[in-house]
């Protein structure tokens, strides 16, 4: 992976009001840059809400997007989130084609090993839902690749620094 092609996990805490995803997504769009996925939600303070940012390229792409953020009158605090220091998790719902008995219980097998929990069943399919890292949801996704996957969905990364750092 070149200096260019850099993932990067910004952590962005701001005021709970209508209209600031969009202006934080529009400053993305602006600039040209990509945001390969985003999360949002409430913090444990009702007037503040957490937006995580995974995007790629490289330290000047990383310090232009922090200083335009940093902008936003609504944007409380700007990080980047380090690999080796943070803890990122993903949720994947993923409905697999399961026509017999057998390929079920391989499947169930399979999301048993990677800690997948089977959440609807019918006569047809099997929907999982799997959380982890991304290389996890990929791992898993891929093996069970061959009965026939008939949809996925994913939540963008959820994360946080680990021991007692916040943002």
């Amino acid at each position: 992976m070149t200096k260019k092609d850099e993932k990067h996990t910004i952590s962005i805490l701001v005021e709970n009001k209508p209209g600031v995803l969009q202006r934080v997504s529009g400053l993305f769009t602006r600039r040209n840059f990509n945001i390969d996925n985003i999360t949002v939600g409430k913090t444990d303070n009702h007037k503040l809400s957490r937006i995580t940012i995974r995007t790629t390229g490289d330290e000047a792409v990383l310090e232009q997007i922090t200083k335009q953020l940093n902008k936003l009158i609504e944007v409380i605090k700007v990080r980047e989130l380090c690999d080796e220091n943070t803890i990122k998790r993903q949720l994947a719902l993923i409905k697999v084609h399961t026509p017999t008995d057998d390929v079920k219980s391989e499947v169930i097998q399979y999301a048993e090993i990677f800690r997948g929990h089977i959440i609807d069943v019918n006569p047809k399919t099997l929907t999982i839902q799997i959380t982890g890292d991304s290389e996890k949801i990929h791992a898993f996704t891929d093996l069970i690749r061959p009965y026939g996957i008939k949809e996925v969905v994913k939540t963008g990364i959820a994360a946080i620094n680990r021991g007692a750092k916040t943002i």
